[in-house]
């Protein structure tokens, strides 16, 4: 599939899909005329490339990943190194926190908009009782 299919299929613009390939986060033959060509794979690839940078990952760590992740045949295509292995380790810490404060940020927001909402109430009740 060319380059406007994978980003129709992934909604993942052109241009970041070129930018992944130049990372070597992706890759792709091309043709006689030099245009992309990308596997049907890629298409999991990409969207597993969006997972990792929504967790937070800069490119230099995805391509490390990538390659120890699981490919289509189930397995890992390399070995993490024990340094890759802990430094995951330490992101996957880094979200667990970063959770943990928007569960904290939606607790004390579910508070406001109680009181907020009983205030609302209260104004409401009052307004009626002057007509």
């Amino acid at each position: 599939m060319r380059i406007g299919e994978l980003a129709e299929r992934t909604g993942v613009s052109e241009r970041s899909l070129r930018y992944y390939e130049k990372q070597g986060l992706l890759t792709a033959e091309r043709t006689p005329g030099g245009h992309r060509e990308f596997g049907e794979w890629a298409v999991d690839r990409v969207i597993r490339v969006q997972a990792l940078f929504a967790a937070g990952l800069n490119s230099a760590k995805i391509g490390q990943l990538l390659p120890c992740m699981r490919d289509v045949d189930g397995g890992p295509s390399e070995r993490a190194t024990g340094r890759l292995v802990t430094e995951l380790a330490e992101e996957r810490q880094r979200i667990d926190r970063l959770i943990a404060d928007l569960v904290r940020s939606r607790e004390v927001l579910d508070e406001a908009i109680a009181t907020a909402a009983e205030g609302a109430g209260a104004d409401r009740e009052s307004a009626e009782d002057r007509h």
